[in-house]
């Protein structure tokens, strides 16, 4: 590129050195789309979610029925959580491993949780959603 005299570049050399994007191969883009779909998704759990509260009666339910859930399983439950709200589920059935959950989107709280495998009585009602984590 050659600078005109003074130290400016012509118009012609300005837009062409501006006009041409820089060359990013197919994976550097597939990874900034994905990194930055990851950051998002992360961002919005922090945001809106501040992790799913339990409700006093599904806290029992889970202590009556040696329940414990590990961060794997609470962090599919609070993504379940936030793909239910995306799709403006409000009372959501969100079933995970072996275990269900009621979970009411809006507070953002587990209603009640079953372990399926020990349960006779499986119907849910007064959901209008289901997520399978």
């Amino acid at each position: 590129m050659e600078i005109q005299k003074g130290g400016y570049l012509s118009i012609n050399q300005a837009a062409h050195q501006f006009s041409k994007p820089s060359p990013k191969s197919i994976e550097q883009e597939q990874h900034e789309n994905l990194a930055f779909r990851e950051i998002l998704y992360r961002k919005s759990l922090e945001t809106e979610s501040k992790g799913l509260k339990f409700s006093k009666h599904a806290a029992t339910r889970l202590a009556d029925r040696g329940i414990s859930l590990s961060d794997e399983q609470m962090l599919r439950l609070e993504s379940g959580a936030w793909k239910a709200k995306q799709k403006g589920i409000k009372d959501s059935l969100m079933i995970m491993d072996s275990l269900a959950f009621i979970v009411n989107i809006p507070n953002q709280t587990v209603v009640t949780a079953i372990d399926s495998t020990k349960s006779e009585d499986q119907i849910f009602t007064n959901i209008n959603g289901a997520v399978i984590c």
